[in-house]
Protein backbone atom coordinates (compact mmCIF):
# COMPACT_ATOMS: atom_id res chain seq x y z
CA UNK A 1 0.00 0.00 0.00
CA UNK A 2 1.24 3.21 -0.70
CA UNK A 3 0.20 5.35 2.47
CA UNK A 4 1.32 2.26 4.89
CA UNK A 5 4.16 3.52 7.36
CA UNK A 6 6.01 0.54 8.21
CA UNK A 7 6.31 0.15 12.07
CA UNK A 8 10.04 2.39 13.57
CA UNK A 9 12.08 -0.53 14.62
CA UNK A 10 14.21 -2.00 12.61
CA UNK A 11 16.58 -1.43 14.88
CA UNK A 12 15.10 -4.29 17.05
CA UNK A 13 13.45 -6.57 14.28
CA UNK A 14 15.96 -10.03 15.26
CA UNK A 15 15.35 -10.05 19.02
CA UNK A 16 11.38 -8.57 18.57
CA UNK A 17 8.20 -10.38 19.01
CA UNK A 18 4.85 -9.33 18.23
CA UNK A 19 2.25 -10.14 21.25
CA UNK A 20 -1.39 -9.88 20.47
CA UNK A 21 -3.24 -9.59 23.78
CA UNK A 22 -7.14 -10.68 23.79
CA UNK A 23 -7.55 -10.18 20.16
CA UNK A 24 -9.88 -12.80 20.34
CA UNK A 25 -12.83 -11.23 22.40
CA UNK A 26 -16.82 -11.90 22.02
CA UNK A 27 -17.70 -8.29 23.12
CA UNK A 28 -20.22 -9.27 25.16
CA UNK A 29 -19.72 -7.86 28.65
CA UNK A 30 -20.35 -4.65 30.27
CA UNK A 31 -19.12 -1.60 28.60
CA UNK A 32 -18.03 -3.94 25.29
CA UNK A 33 -19.88 -1.45 22.95
CA UNK A 34 -17.48 1.20 23.83
CA UNK A 35 -14.50 -1.47 23.54
CA UNK A 36 -15.56 -2.60 20.34
CA UNK A 37 -15.93 0.72 18.80
CA UNK A 38 -12.92 1.70 19.78
CA UNK A 39 -11.17 -1.63 18.84
CA UNK A 40 -13.09 -1.02 15.19
CA UNK A 41 -10.79 2.34 15.20
CA UNK A 42 -7.27 0.82 15.33
CA UNK A 43 -8.44 -2.75 13.38
CA UNK A 44 -6.35 -1.25 10.56
CA UNK A 45 -3.65 -0.59 12.41
CA UNK A 46 -3.32 -4.19 13.85
CA UNK A 47 -3.84 -5.48 10.79
CA UNK A 48 -0.37 -3.27 9.55
CA UNK A 49 1.38 -4.70 12.48
CA UNK A 50 0.02 -8.51 11.70
CA UNK A 51 1.22 -7.70 7.93
CA UNK A 52 4.92 -6.06 9.02
CA UNK A 53 5.50 -9.24 11.19
CA UNK A 54 4.56 -12.07 8.64
CA UNK A 55 6.27 -10.00 6.05
CA UNK A 56 9.69 -9.74 8.22
CA UNK A 57 9.23 -13.45 9.66
CA UNK A 58 8.57 -11.86 13.29
CA UNK A 59 6.94 -14.49 15.56
CA UNK A 60 3.15 -13.46 16.42
CA UNK A 61 2.47 -14.61 19.79
CA UNK A 62 -1.17 -14.11 20.85
CA UNK A 63 -2.23 -14.66 24.77
CA UNK A 64 -5.72 -14.63 25.09
CA UNK A 65 -8.28 -15.04 27.95
CA UNK A 66 -9.46 -18.86 27.67
CA UNK A 67 -13.53 -17.74 28.31
CA UNK A 68 -13.48 -21.08 30.87
CA UNK A 69 -12.35 -23.16 28.00
CA UNK A 70 -9.04 -23.83 29.79
CA UNK A 71 -7.38 -25.18 26.27
CA UNK A 72 -5.55 -23.24 24.51
CA UNK A 73 -6.66 -24.06 21.18
CA UNK A 74 -7.50 -20.86 19.22
CA UNK A 75 -9.86 -22.97 16.90
CA UNK A 76 -11.62 -23.30 19.98
CA UNK A 77 -11.87 -20.03 21.67
CA UNK A 78 -12.52 -18.53 17.97
CA UNK A 79 -15.57 -20.67 17.95
CA UNK A 80 -16.91 -19.46 21.35
CA UNK A 81 -16.11 -15.72 20.83
CA UNK A 82 -17.29 -15.45 17.14
CA UNK A 83 -20.31 -13.79 16.92
CA UNK A 84 -22.19 -10.65 14.77
CA UNK A 85 -19.88 -8.19 17.32
CA UNK A 86 -16.34 -9.93 16.37
CA UNK A 87 -16.81 -11.94 13.60
CA UNK A 88 -14.83 -8.77 11.25
CA UNK A 89 -12.20 -8.50 13.83
CA UNK A 90 -11.31 -12.23 14.37
CA UNK A 91 -11.36 -12.70 10.86
CA UNK A 92 -8.97 -10.35 9.99
CA UNK A 93 -6.57 -10.85 12.77
CA UNK A 94 -7.35 -14.57 13.74
CA UNK A 95 -3.78 -16.71 14.58
CA UNK A 96 -2.25 -18.74 11.40
CA UNK A 97 -0.95 -22.18 12.12
CA UNK A 98 2.50 -20.92 12.89
CA UNK A 99 2.21 -18.10 14.81
CA UNK A 100 1.74 -19.16 19.02
CA UNK A 101 -1.34 -19.30 21.14
CA UNK A 102 -1.10 -19.34 24.50
CA UNK A 103 -4.55 -18.69 27.19
CA UNK A 104 -3.98 -16.67 30.54
CA UNK A 105 -5.81 -16.80 33.36
CA UNK A 106 -5.60 -13.03 34.47
CA UNK A 107 -4.86 -9.64 33.29
CA UNK A 108 -1.11 -9.93 32.40
CA UNK A 109 -0.12 -12.14 29.73
CA UNK A 110 3.01 -13.73 32.05
CA UNK A 111 1.35 -14.36 35.43
CA UNK A 112 1.14 -18.18 35.35
CA UNK A 113 1.92 -18.75 31.75
CA UNK A 114 4.52 -19.96 29.89
CA UNK A 115 5.01 -16.70 28.06
CA UNK A 116 8.57 -15.78 29.61
CA UNK A 117 9.86 -19.21 28.92
CA UNK A 118 8.91 -19.18 24.87
CA UNK A 119 10.61 -15.48 24.84
CA UNK A 120 13.64 -17.00 25.99
CA UNK A 121 13.67 -20.00 23.56
CA UNK A 122 12.85 -17.73 20.91
CA UNK A 123 15.87 -15.36 22.29
CA UNK A 124 13.61 -12.55 21.80
CA UNK A 125 13.90 -9.36 24.13
CA UNK A 126 12.04 -6.62 22.28
CA UNK A 127 7.81 -6.73 22.90
CA UNK A 128 5.83 -5.00 20.17
CA UNK A 129 2.54 -5.31 21.80
CA UNK A 130 -1.23 -4.22 20.62
CA UNK A 131 -4.46 -4.89 21.50
CA UNK A 132 -7.31 -4.71 23.92
CA UNK A 133 -8.30 -3.72 26.66
CA UNK A 134 -4.26 -1.15 27.44
CA UNK A 135 -5.71 0.08 30.48
CA UNK A 136 -5.82 -3.33 31.99
CA UNK A 137 -4.43 -6.44 30.12
CA UNK A 138 -1.71 -4.55 28.03
CA UNK A 139 -0.77 -2.39 31.36
CA UNK A 140 -0.20 -5.42 33.77
CA UNK A 141 1.79 -7.23 31.03
CA UNK A 142 3.62 -4.35 30.47
CA UNK A 143 4.04 -3.93 33.86
CA UNK A 144 5.41 -7.59 34.01
CA UNK A 145 7.45 -7.41 31.18
CA UNK A 146 9.20 -4.44 32.60
CA UNK A 147 10.13 -6.51 35.60
CA UNK A 148 12.20 -9.04 33.36
CA UNK A 149 13.46 -6.36 31.80
CA UNK A 150 12.32 -6.57 28.02
CA UNK A 151 12.11 -3.23 26.21
CA UNK A 152 8.95 -2.42 24.45
CA UNK A 153 6.75 -0.84 21.91
CA UNK A 154 3.48 -0.31 22.59
CA UNK A 155 2.24 1.76 19.39
CA UNK A 156 -0.45 4.11 21.12
CA UNK A 157 -2.52 3.36 17.63
CA UNK A 158 -2.61 -0.35 18.57
CA UNK A 159 -3.98 -0.29 21.49
CA UNK A 160 -7.67 0.33 22.60
CA UNK A 161 -10.06 0.83 26.04
CA UNK A 162 -13.39 1.28 27.21
CA UNK A 163 -12.91 4.51 27.75
CA UNK A 164 -10.21 7.15 25.54
CA UNK A 165 -8.67 8.79 29.04
CA UNK A 166 -7.35 5.37 30.31
CA UNK A 167 -5.99 4.35 27.28
CA UNK A 168 -3.86 7.65 27.05
CA UNK A 169 -3.21 7.58 31.09
CA UNK A 170 -2.22 3.54 30.51
CA UNK A 171 -0.21 4.85 27.62
CA UNK A 172 1.46 7.44 30.04
CA UNK A 173 2.36 4.77 32.65
CA UNK A 174 3.94 2.96 30.38
CA UNK A 175 5.75 5.08 28.87
CA UNK A 176 6.74 7.34 31.84
CA UNK A 177 7.34 4.26 34.33
CA UNK A 178 7.87 1.22 32.22
CA UNK A 179 9.61 3.57 29.55
CA UNK A 180 8.07 1.93 26.88
CA UNK A 181 8.00 3.55 23.44
CA UNK A 182 4.60 4.49 22.49
CA UNK A 183 5.25 6.38 19.14
CA UNK A 184 2.42 4.88 16.38
CA UNK A 185 2.98 3.00 13.30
Amino acid sequence: MKNRKEPDMNSHLDSSAVIFIDIINDFNFDGSEKLLKNTNEILPHLKNLRDFAKRRKIPIIYINDHYGLWQADFRKIIKHCENNLSQHIIHDLKPDDDDYFLIKPQHSAFFQTPLHALLTDLGKTNLIMAGIAGDICILFTAKDAYMYQYTMHIPENCMASEEKEGNEYALYLMQSVMKANTKPI
